[in-house]
């Protein structure tokens, strides 16, 4: 995993086509913007898991990774 810290307006790049930006924080909330190709999903976890689930694919292994830091 790669822990990156940014500030407001700061960007990061992954690939070539989609990049995240760190648009407010405020307290412990923090607010990105994505960009990325039309053919790219991005979801949030929770709902990432739901609609896995319901394809019969059930969750990636890397969202599984993830739980292990929450």
């Amino acid at each position: 995993m790669l822990v990156l810290s940014r500030k407001v307006s700061e960007r990061v790049q992954i690939g070539d086509g989609i990049e995240v930006t760190v648009l407010r924080i405020c307290g412990g909330i923090v607010r990105l913007g994505f960009t990325a190709p039309p053919d790219v999903q991005i979801h949030r976890e929770e709902i990432y898991r739901k609609i896995a689930s319901k394809d019969g694919k059930g969750p990636r292994e890397d969202a599984e990774a993830i739980d292990k830091f929450k």
